[in-house]
Parts: structure tokens; sequence; C-alpha cells
């Protein structure tokens, strides 16, 4: 039987990176089975101060974002520090970073020099707009690079609107899984390591192909309440309720449309299912409708209807329903603490706890 803690034994990663984009990388290499060292300064990772403690005043999303990882202090500026990083290089098989590009070159550290240290080495670094952009050192948050490719602009009701988790952010970890994971197959055949360059900024591109394939054949702009995906079809479209909750309604295919409508016993909806978008009277329909009943009368009324209707719940409801029960999505690690599991299953077996974050005992500084 399979492991998913198997899949990567005997690979070895070395994270300089801080917050979310590397970190979360690194932490999904790690549920696969990589030794993972994390390499922080003398400080430690930023992330340490930022939002909540939990009740041993430990650091909520810093701890989320390690566990599994041994976490190892250096002052890379430091030339002795240097020294002992560069023989960690050459007994590993990754080294992600997550600086603004030049600053590997100035700490002395950067793809040449690792290569020298290990010419096997994958050097996988994650910045916000790469290394050859004219935005190379400027600064960024998952807000700015919606708002700069375009995504921003056409999301959200009256104003744009960004999203939580942070697209770019969750989007950046997975293309940085997905090519190191690439480059580690690929070394498997050549013998040779490579130095992979991944903006945030550029993660949202490949995540809009539909649009921008629209675009290039159609000049299509979309923008907010002009698609079925932001809001212009009755269809797709998030539906207040008497009780003041929502619920979603995703009924994209005509099928799930009429078996919706059918439940509804509003079969005159069926036909209007190809109205021209927006469907804003079609829309001011179904609002009426779904405002004279509350969420338990939708979610009874509907629970055998293959419609693509779903009651909108905040996370405390989706921790405690079935869906995150039955596939063991979230479970106590060693601390009591929740953690939020790689969610795949293999051979029948569920998605692991991890071990809390290791911290070595000698810190250098």
């Amino acid at each position: 039987m399979a492991d998913l803690g198997s899949f990567l034994t005997g690979v070895r990663v070395l994270d300089l990176s801080q917050y979310i984009p590397g970190p979360m990388a690194s932490l999904f290499l790690a549920d696969m089975g990589a030794h993972v060292t994390k390499i922080e300064p003398p400080d430690g990772d930023e992330m340490r101060h930022l939002g909540p403690r939990d009740d041993q005043g430990r650091p909520v999303f810093y701890r989320s974002m390690n566990g599994g990882k041994i976490i190892r202090r250096m002052n890379l500026k430091d030339e002795a520090a240097r020294r002992d990083f560069l023989e960690l290089v050459a007994e590993s098989d990754i080294v992600l970073e997550g600086f603004r590009p030049g600053v590997m070159q100035r700490l002395g550290i950067d793809y040449p020099v690792l290569r020298e240290a290990n010419p096997s080495i994958i050097l996988c670094s994650i910045s916000g707009y790469g290394k050859n952009s004219t935005l190379r050192s400027s600064a960024g948050h998952d807000a700015n690079y919606l708002a700069l490719m375009g995504m921003l602009e056409r999301n959200g009701s009256g104003r744009p609107a960004f999203f939580d988790p942070p697209i770019s952010d969750v989007a950046g970890s997975l293309f940085a899984v997905t090519v190191m994971l690439g480059a580690l197959h690929g070394r498997s055949r050549s013998g040779q390591g490579c130095e992979i360059d991944l903006a945030l900024a550029d993660t949202i591109m490949p995540l809009q192909m539909m649009q921008v394939a629209d675009y290039g054949a159609n000049r299509t702009v979309p923008h907010q309440g002009t698609t079925y995906l932001n809001g212009a079809a009755a269809y797709y479209e998030v539906y207040r309720t008497a009780d003041e909750g929502f619920v979603v309604l995703g009924a994209v295919e005509l099928k799930f449309w009429r078996a919706f409508c059918e439940t509804a016993e509003r079969p005159d909806w069926i036909e209007r299912h190809g109205d021209t978008l927006p469907q804003w009277a079609l829309k001011a329909e179904l609002a009426d409708w779904f405002g004279a009943k509350t969420r338990s009368e939708l979610a009874e009324t509907f629970a055998a209807a293959d419609c693509c209707l779903t009651v909108v719940n905040d996370l405390g409801e989706a921790l405690d329903q079935a869906q995150v029960r039955e596939r063991q999505l979230v479970r106590k690690g060693p601390s009591g603490e929740l953690q939020a599991l790689f969610p795949v299953w293999i051979d029948g077996a569920p998605p692991r706890s991890r071990p809390a974050p290791i911290e070595c005992e000698t810190k250098e500084k």
C-alpha cells in the first residue's frame, strides 16, 4: 500500500522563505515525506509575529505553515554561517527562497554559488514580480498582483474586491510544488539541477486562461456583472434568505437548472436559462423567491435535488459539516491544534496529522 508520506522519502529541502508562499510549498513537500529544514534569520520568521496566539502564547499562523519541519536559525550575512549553509546545500536536493531578486546574490548564495556546492541542486525562487521584471524590486501583496493582472477589477460588487485566502500566494505555493516535483523528475533523467524563477503576480494569468483566450479571440474585457462567473447569471449566484443567511445556486448546466426549477415548482423559469446576460430581471425574481425561505427550509427542500444548491457556511459551520468529517480534512495535531491537511487519500488511507515544527537547540547568531 502506498503512503503519501513516503512519496518524497530521501528528498532534502532547505527552505529560506517566510510568510505564506514558500512555507506552504515546503509544507506540502514535507507532507509527501521530504526532509525540510527551514532556515530562518536570527530573530526567526517574521510570520511568528503575525496573527493570533494559542492558549500557550504560540503563533497560530506560523505553526500551521511549518509542521513537520526542522527549524534552524542562521545569520547568512556571517561568513561562518554561510559556509555551514553551503555544507547543507551539498547534501540537499532543493533550495527554496522567497527574497526579492538580488538578495541571494548579495548574501553570496545565488544559483552559481549553490551549483558549485552541489551541481545537481534545484533552486526555486519565489518573488513578487520575477527576476527580469521592471518591477523586480517593488513591494507587493496579493491584492497588488490581482490589480496588476486584471482580475481584481471584475470581481466584487460596485467596487473591486480581493479574496481571503490570498489567491496568488496560495497559487504560487501550488505552482512551486508542481514545478519542483517536475524538476526532481527531470533531474532523475538528466542528472541536471536548474534555477526556477516564479513570480507571484505571474500566477494570476494561467488562472484566468479562459478569459485570456476570449480576449484573444474576441477582444472581450470582462467587467463586474458581465459573465456568469461574476454575477451576470441568475443560475450562478448567491441569494439572501429570509433568516439573513445565504445560499449559492450553481446550476450552470441546463440539466441542473431544470432540476432546480422543477423542485422550486417554477417550471416557467426553465426556458429562461438562456436569457441574455446580464439576467437582471430573472435574478430579481429568484431573489424574491429565495428571500421568502430560510436556509433550513431550502436545505430540506433541495436535499434530494441534483441542482448544485448549497447553503453558505461560515468557517465554524464548515468545520462541523459532513464533508470535512468524512474526508478527515481537518484533524488535531500533536499539541491539540487543528490542522488543515493535504487533501488526498492514498490507497484508501486518509491524510495524517503533521508533527509539530522542531526547533534546533543551537541558534546561530
